[in-house]
């Protein structure tokens, strides 16, 4: 087992940890919803296949308001009516960010979203979706475990 990162240097989990805090926040005042950020989170989560983000954002998701269904139907969003126009937006950016490098459709999508968004909610979209995947890595890095949950999300020991 590896370290955990965020325990083996606290200083730099903190930073991390004040960086999210940040960009949370700023982009919360560029008009990016919690939901669409949590949309974002997950998307990138299960692009990036890291098990942690994963559990703790579709949770947050969820309490954001996004319907399990949406959650269920989410790798294939293309593919669904489910979705608003808004919504597709912010999931094309979640796969952009994460896929590098950018190919013609991943800049077709970003250029659709950022004519939908506005320049502010699409770069605070932006914004999120590369904190998330630095997330997902420490994570992965880490090899943080998922810990069983009920129904409710608490932990069961």
């Amino acid at each position: 087992m590896r370290p955990y990162l965020d325990k083996a240097i606290p200083d730099a989990w903190k930073a991390a940890s004040e960086y999210s805090d940040a960009v949370a926040r700023a982009t919360a005042a560029h008009g990016l919803s919690t939901a669409e950020a949590e949309f974002i989170k997950v998307r990138a989560s299960q692009i990036n296949a890291c098990a942690f983000c994963l559990d703790l954002h579709a949770r947050e998701a969820r309490g954001a308001g996004i319907t399990q269904q949406k959650l269920d139907v989410l790798p294939a969003w293309r593919e669904s009516d489910l979705f608003t126009e808004r919504e597709k937006a912010m999931l094309a950016i979640a796969e952009a960010a994460t896929r590098m490098p950018l190919g013609e459709e991943a800049e077709a999508d970003l250029a659709a979203a950022r004519g939908l968004l506005g320049d502010d909610v699409f770069a605070a979209a932006e914004w999120v979706a590369l904190t998330i995947n630095m997330f997902n890595r420490l994570s992965i890095l880490s090899e943080h475990p998922v810990r069983p949950r009920d129904a409710e999300g608490n932990l069961i020991r």
